[in-house]
C-alpha cells in the first residue's frame, strides 16, 4: 500500500488540538473590513474548530496529522 500525500495546503491551514479535533482561522478577515462592525472583526480573530460534517473530508486530505 503507498503513503498517502497530504495536502500541503491544508496542512499549512489546520492544527490539531489535544483532544484531537481541528482547529481553524474564520474566514471573512482579509478585505473589506471598512463595512464590518468592530465587534464582527473581533470575533473573526478568534480560531474555531472544524464542523463535525466536515471531519471526513479533512481526515483524507490530512492523514497524518
Amino acid at each position: 500500500m503507498p503513503k498517502i500525500k497530504t495536502s500541503r495546503a491544508a496542512a499549512k491551514r489546520f492544527k490539531k488540538t489535544g483532544t484531537g479535533k481541528l482547529k481553524r482561522m474564520k474566514a471573512y478577515k482579509s478585505h473589506i473590513l471598512t463595512k464590518k462592525s468592530t465587534k464582527r472583526k473581533r470575533n473573526l480573530r478568534k480560531a474555531t474548530t472544524v464542523d463535525a460534517a466536515n471531519i471526513k473530508a479533512m481526515k483524507k486530505i490530512l492523514p497524518y496529522l
